[in-house]
């Protein structure tokens, strides 16, 4: 019995049980045992209703399954499956033989621990069990009865039986209470001794566990209201990814992104990093240091786990956790005292609750080795507190080693060996990959669907605002580069939700926001001591960190020694008179561990978390300073692009003249950096409130000094400028060269957007070659299904390869006119979208994966071309030898089937075998047509049977061979074959004389 099976099973038994008691009731004893369907039929009146009722337990069945089929998954693994069998039958039985009515649960006062201890005491063990088989029937009964008495307490008639019940009970209810206190002993008033109360309130605190840590409030800063929302964090958590952490951090990529990506950036087998899930880096390691920049989501991470791990839901590498007990032990509130003792760690979470604690409860779960651990916030403590944490941390696992722990901290404030010698392991969480940010804002939307009426939009709407911002999100470079954090890509959506769809014009208040949350704002909400100990404003933070980013700006640098740094900061602090007696060094420090956005990418050293900041933060303190002429003299450099764009939405109007007057007056002065002189004052178009006449003239006249494309670095440049160059472009391509238009096409699909979408439809009525690739080109850009149907509608495809490089375009290439050569790059599973497209000459498909059926190619009959390859396990192999015209056929899908499983069609010529081994074995292979063959291994190697094989190819001419061992197979004799004329050898093991690859009539090429 399959844990699947076993889970549907207990679920549809409890589901009926507890549909007796809604739909039997006290007075129709006897129809309590008709099948659910049945008593739906007696007791429910009219076929839709019935339908209805039959769903509602349908629903109730699935939470039972979902709940108890990770559980059961791990479970089972130690049982045979008989001892599976027994176990579900026994638990079935059970509860078939017990008095579930509701007259047991109303006298058990619906308190599942006491319904269990009547049924136990009443309903005979289940015989034949061993102890392993036992312990699982007890867990599982135990957790079904559970169930059953929540779901019993949800009916519509459990209220009104229950007040009956309560009623009867009044006449005795004084004197029940009065030899109730009678017998109540003194020592009640304190915590229970012994263990026997140990099941009881760890189910207790599970459930406090469960329900009061599944929470997480909602980014609301760019509201109005005063308190943010809050949802279940079970609804709204998303899996993030981790790397082994050694204390040293690459450097991000440049901010901003000259070129667009495009839509196969947003596939996840087409970003998988160095990373992997933090869950399965979790899963192979008793003790993890976790690190993360601010807003990384490593509290989150840890309730998470902490929520998870109380209702025992873990699955897939973490399935060995389910049954721990967690701990959440929040350390900032502990500062400035003394790190709890195990009797203590509860308090935070489970206070109201800690009094019933059975004494030595906490210690006695650590020293099981069923506890985790989770400790969070090293970095919101003070320095001198972190070591004694450490210390405290120390002692701890010397006392109870087998503990699971999970640690959490920003970087600066504990290293990647802060506790390598108490065998942690490290790790940091990465920032959000494309893939990851999707899956982020499609389940943010989908946790606040549980908000309802608190939303600023219509429930129903929200689909549309998840769309919305993931298409501003993949058209706009910068809004992807920001949301590379859960605490950043909840702003974005936040402020896309409550704007009503729509986001700031340019960037500027997109990073003003962002700044706020990480620099202040975050830490004053939460409460974290070193921020409200501290003397420093917002303001005051601004002012240090802009004159730092200046400083390494103005030297051309994007790091500094973290000695240099409190100098630095030192400097500006004397000119900051209520902050006398502040030392640079210790604000340094604070900024650092608390800021959120410096950070150490190596030891003493120090830099921006995202080169974005630097670069906002330095624009906005070389208009302080009124610096522009500084700007003006760097201008060319490539490393000042971003901060002089940003500087002219920081500037006033006396220096946004200054600045981008001097920009214009250098382009006309300088020849050599004109063009992109011009581009970058272009490009300020973005952050610019206002324009005098004079400049806006300039700016229009250097703009159409650019136009049109004609190099291929032309569009990326072009495009930078941003959407405010569509409305320069022509509406018709006609008046351009072909190579012009073709470039022009390139530029507004780097653009992207809504007008761009519009305007490539335009362009997409030119027929030209290189125009029409470049429209083709261009789809990798947009929505796939939109661009298949506005732009490629009609354009005339045939004899044109449409390259498809994400599932989004598999899924629409039956949208597209008739095409007649296809190449998928992107990951296929299933090939049935084959079967609505026109019959196509050529297909090549370069990522198989997954089973594949090849019979489904049978609906593209007329191939002449075909390529697979991939990783995939491949069925119906025989049908490669029916297609009538087929005359080349590239085979590379490992792992490479045999030969002896592989027909060949009768029409066949060109034949290439790729990514095999010495396994391979060409005997088999057999053809009187093929004239040029291709054996390209995955590593060094001789087939077997190469010497004899290709002795049955009598046409073969040409034979191109990669990593094939050559020198092996001219000792057989047999090389090369006879009749060939033309041989490539690329990374080829070769004879060591090179006159011996002389053969009479044989072209020799060697790579």
């Amino acid at each position: 019995m399959s844990a699947e099976a076993a889970a549907l099973r207990l679920g549809t038994t409890v589901a009926k049980t507890a549909a007796d008691i809604w739909l039997g009731g006290r007075r129709r004893q006897q129809e309590r045992h008709l099948p659910l369907a049945e008593l739906v039929r007696v007791r429910v009146p009219g076929l839709r209703l019935q339908r209805s009722v039959e769903r509602q337990f349908g629903q109730i069945t699935d939470a039972v399954f979902d709940r108890l089929e990770p559980y059961l998954e791990h479970e089972f693994r130690g049982l045979d499956e008989s001892g599976r069998q027994a176990v579900i039958d026994a638990v079935c039985d059970t509860f078939a033989r017990a008095d579930l009515s509701d007259e047991a649960v109303l006298a058990a006062d619906a308190n599942a621990a006491e319904l269990i201890r009547r049924i136990t005491g009443s309903v005979p063990a289940p015989v034949g069990l061993n102890e392993a088989e036992s312990r699982l029937y007890e867990v599982l009964f135990a957790e079904c009865v559970e169930y059953y008495v929540r779901i019993v307490r949800s009916l519509p008639v459990f209220e009104e039986r229950a007040a009956a019940e309560l009623l009867a009970r009044t006449a005795t209810l004084g004197a029940e209470v009065a030899r109730l206190l009678e017998r109540l002993p003194d020592r009640s008033l304190l915590a229970p001794d012994g263990t026997d109360q140990d099941t009881a309130f760890r189910r207790r605190y599970l459930e406090l566990v469960s329900r009061d840590l599944d929470e997480v409030e909602l980014f609301r800063r760019t509201s109005d209201r005063a308190a943010g929302p809050r949802v279940r964090l079970s609804a709204a958590y998303v899996s993030l990814r981790a790397t082994g952490d050694d204390g040293t951090r690459r450097r991000t990529v440049r901010s901003l992104s000259r070129l667009r990506p495009d839509m196969s950036d947003w596939e996840e087998a087409g970003s998988e990093s160095s990373g992997m899930r933090v869950e399965a880096g979790l899963s192979g390691a008793s003790r993890v240091l976790l690190r993360g920049e601010a807003g990384s989501g490593k509290t989150t991470l840890l309730r998470w786990l902490a929520v998870t791990a109380a209702r025992g839901a873990f699955s897939g590498e973490l399935s060995d956790w389910n049954g721990l007990t967690p701990v959440f032990v929040k350390l900032r509130e502990y500062s400035g005292r003394t790190p709890p003792n195990p009797d203590a760690m509860l308090d935070g979470i489970a206070g109201p609750i800690t009094g019933i604690m059975p004494k030595g409860w906490v210690e006695r779960q650590l020293d099981s080795g069923r506890a985790l651990l989770l400790i969070d916030g090293v970095d919101e403590l003070l320095d001198r507190e972190r070591r004694a944490v450490r210390d405290w941390l120390r002692k701890l696992l010397v006392a109870y080693d087998r503990v699971r722990v999970v640690v959490t901290s920003r970087p600066a404030a504990a290293g990647a060996d802060w506790l390598r010698g108490e065998r942690f392991t490290a790790m940091h969480l990465d920032r959000m990959s494309p893939p990851d940010l999707a899956a982020f804002v499609r389940q943010w939307h989908q946790a606040v669907r549980e908000l309802g009426d608190d939303l600023p939009c219509p429930v129903d709407d929200l689909p549309l605002y998840e769309q919305s911002l993931l298409t501003s999100l993949k058209d706009r470079p910068h809004l992807q580069s920001l949301a590379g954090t859960p605490l950043l890509a909840s702003m974005l959506c936040a402020m896309h939700l409550n704007r009503g769809r729509q986001l700031p014009r340019d960037r500027m208040e997109l990073y003003r926001n962002a700044l706020h949350t990480l620099v202040h704002d975050r830490d004053a909400d939460r409460n974290v001591p070193s921020a409200v100990d501290s003397k420093l404003s917002l303001s005051d933070k601004l002012v240090l960190l802009r004159d730092l980013a200046w400083r390494l700006s103005d030297n051309n640098r994007s790091e500094i020694s973290v000695e240099q740094a409190a100098v630095h900061v030192g400097r500006k602090l004397r000119a900051m008179r209520h902050l006398d007696g502040l030392e640079g060094e210790q604000v340094l420090d604070q900024l650092r561990h608390r800021s959120g956005i410096l950070r150490s990418p190596a030891e003493a050293r120090l830099d921006f978390v995202h080169r974005t900041f630097q670069e906002y933060l330095a624009a906005q303190e070389a208009a302080e300073e009124d610096r522009m002429g500084s700007l003006v003299g760097r201008a060319h450099l490539d490393l000042w692009r971003e901060t002089v764009i940003m500087a002219a939405g920081h500037a006033n109007a006396r220096q946004r003249e200054e600045l981008l007057g001097g920009i214009l007056d250098r382009a006309e002065r300088e020849p050599r950096h004109a063009r992109t002189l011009r581009l970058l004052a272009a490009s300020c178009q973005e952050t610019l409130p206002e324009l005098s006449d004079g400049l806006a003239t300039r700016l229009e006249e250097a703009v159409s000094s650019l136009l049109p494309a004609r190099r291929p670095t032309d569009p990326p440049a072009l495009a930078a400028v941003g959407s405010s160059l569509l409305r320069r472009l022509p509406r018709s391509l006609g008046e351009l060269t072909e190579k012009a238009a073709a470039q022009t096409v390139r530029t507004v699909a780097l653009i992207g957007g809504a007008e761009a979408l519009g305007l490539l439809a335009r362009y997409a009525e030119d027929s030209r070659e290189g125009v029409v690739d470049a429209v083709i080109e261009a789809w990798g850009y947009f929505d796939a299904e939109a661009y298949a149907d506005r732009v490629l509608a009609g354009v005339a495809l045939e004899g044109r390869r449409v390259t498809v490089t994400h599932s989004g375009q598999w899924r629409a290439v039956g949208r597209l006119p008739a095409i007649d050569t296809l190449w998928v790059n992107h990951g296929v599973s299933d090939l049935s979208v084959l079967d609505g497209l026109h019959p196509l000459k050529e297909l090549t498909l370069v990522a198989l994966r997954g089973e594949i059926d090849l019979s489904r190619l049978l609906t593209q009959d007329s191939l002449t071309e075909l390529g697979l390859s991939g990783y995939a396990s491949l069925k119906n192999l025989d049908v490669l030898g029916e297609f009538p015209a087929l005359d080349t056929l590239n085979f590379g899908v490992v792992p490479l089937p045999g030969l002896r499983e592989l027909r060949l069609a009768p029409t066949l010529e060109y034949l290439g075998l790729v990514n095999f081994d010495a396994s391979l074995d060409l005997s088999p292979l057999r053809h009187d047509r093929i004239r040029w063959l291709g054996l390209l291994a995955g590593e060094t190697c001789l087939p077997q049977g190469a010497q004899t094989a290709l002795s049955a190819l009598p046409g073969l001419r040409t034979l191109f061979l990669t990593q094939i061992d050559v020198a092996a197979w001219m000792k057989t004799g047999s090389f090369p074959p006879a009749g060939l004329t033309y041989l490539n050898m690329t990374e080829c093991v070769l004879p060591d004389d090179p006159e011996a690859l002389n053969f009479p009539g044989v072209r020799v090429v060697v790579h």
